[in-house]
């Protein structure tokens, strides 16, 4: 039986609206890498996993967007996502998406799921 317990990130406040950062989750003992992006009341969080390279997608910790603001972005090789889903709209992994993370407002914290 999977056992998840939602662990805190930060509050709702240390994130700026239109913004993305970038967090560790322990995973039963295993620490991931994840985004957490905030559009003002709604969260959204993926594995900050390119599923092209496997990489990280920022190589300067929380630089997540294009030039735009409308999209993340690989680092390496310019992937772009968008950011209600993960899907790939351009770069090599087109077509692909990055993996969900289950993350939610809970009161005045920023919260995911973990086991």
């Amino acid at each position: 039986m999977d056992n998840l317990r939602e662990e805190v990130l930060c509050r709702l406040d240390d994130m700026v609206d239109d913004t993305a950062r970038g967090f560790s989750v322990d995973n039963g003992g295993q620490v991931l890498a994840v985004i957490i992006v905030r559009q003002g009341a709604v969260v959204y969080g993926y594995r900050n996993h390119c599923p092209h390279t496997g990489i990280n997608l920022d190589w300067v910790p929380d630089q997540f967007f294009d030039g735009s603001g409308e999209y993340l972005q690989c680092s390496v090789h310019g992937a772009l996502f968008r950011l209600e889903d993960g899907y790939c709209i351009r770069g090599p992994c087109a077509g692909k998406s990055l993996e969900p993370w289950p993350v939610s407002i809970r009161g005045e914290y920023i919260v995911c799921a973990a086991h």
